[in-house]
């Protein structure tokens, strides 16, 4: 088994600054591309932030010079900061990785529960 477990949502107003957290554990062997994406009602999930392996990222344009996506490899973790927040990035945030489990022959792609983060205007 295989868990993405996150951290870090809560409520906060515009221009302020949330850190959110995803932990993986299980039974795992490689952990390839880590990231965050969000849903908002009556909306698809839309990508965020993804971090590679070797630490090469890519960001959605609306969050370009204010959210830092960043991963442990010995944890097994991602974080991702996000600074002067917006109302529109209130939603609800998944962490999301591509991961082979010890004994299996590929990559599969595993979400965590989901995390509420409010932007109050």
């Amino acid at each position: 088994q295989v868990q993405l477990v996150e951290s870090g949502g809560g409520l906060v107003q515009a221009g302020g600054s949330l850190r959110l957290s995803c932990a993986a554990s299980g039974s795992i062997f490689s952990i390839n591309v880590m990231g965050w994406y969000r849903q908002t009602p009556g909306n698809e999930r839309e990508l965020v932030a993804i971090v590679s392996s070797s630490s090469n990222t890519n960001y959605a344009d609306s969050v370009k010079g204010r959210f830092t996506i960043s991963r442990d490899n010995a944890k097994n973790t991602v974080t991702l900061q996000m600074n002067s927040l917006k109302p529109e990035d209130t939603a609800v945030y998944y962490c999301n990785a591509d991961i082979k489990r010890r004994g299996w022959d590929k990559f599969n792609t595993y979400w965590g529960q989901g995390t509420q983060v409010t932007v109050s205007s």
